[in-house]
């Protein structure tokens, strides 16, 4: 019996979760409150959070910049996952891995750069200035406005 018990545990573990579940939700179904009709009231019904009221919306326009910054976040909190398993084996893995993290560290770097000077991790509103397009034998003058300084 042990050795059934030793090559089928992933298989006795799953159908012991299973039973466990079909059990737990069998009794909330048995032994939960019923409330039909009037008795659910007007918030039981709304498709929000079981019973709060809703106060708003709950649609909520974020700007594209907290996606692009949880994006950046995840990906470089995944390299420093990679990272510190290689510290835990740095000395055994020799030079070759050594000089493998550090190039993959200098293109983390770069990466970061090329993000930080293309303004991806800027968060606030850009003002862009869109050229005025005049026909060469317009009779407009272009008047070169001055750029406010910012205080």
């Amino acid at each position: 019996m042990s050795q059934f018990v030793t090559d089928h545990a992933l298989a006795i573990y799953i159908i012991f979760t299973a039973v466990f579940l079909c059990i737990v939700v069998a009794l909330s179904a048995a032994l939960g409150p019923r409330r039909v009709g009037e008795k659910r009231g007007r918030s039981m019904s709304l498709p929000y959070e079981s019973g709060i009221m809703q106060t708003g919306s709950a649609r909520i326009r974020l700007p594209v910049q907290y996606y692009l910054l949880a994006v950046f976040f995840v990906i470089f909190d995944v390299e420093s996952v990679f990272l510190y398993a290689w510290a835990t084996v740095a000395v055994r893995a020799g030079w070759a891995a050594y000089v493998s993290v550090l190039s993959f560290v200098i293109f983390l770097v770069i990466a970061l750069v090329y993000l930080w000077r293309s303004g991806a991790l800027e968060w606030g509103p850009k003002h862009r200035r869109t050229p005025v397009k005049v026909p060469a034998n317009s009779p407009v003058e272009i008047v070169q406005i001055p750029k406010r300084e910012v205080a």
